[in-house]
């Protein structure tokens, strides 16, 4: 939609013109995904950076090592 590519310019913008690292995952009503991670980095990186500045647990330690498989 013309709203969801409006959000994702804005999210690139930010990214350049701020130099941040900018990750932002969309979900449609109809479940179909749309992502956007700025160059400079991965959104496993960005998921891990926020677990560790939230102190937030996103996955227990069961878990943490599917992404290296």
């Amino acid at each position: 939609s013309r709203e969801r590519n409006g959000i994702m310019k804005k999210a690139k913008e930010i990214s350049v013109l701020c130099d941040a690292q900018v990750s932002l995952v969309i979900f449609s009503s109809l479940g179909k995904m749309f992502e956007y991670c700025s160059p400079s980095t991965t959104l496993s990186k960005m998921l891990e950076k926020y677990q560790q500045n939230s102190g937030k647990k996103l996955w227990d330690a069961k878990h943490e090592n599917l992404s290296a498989e």
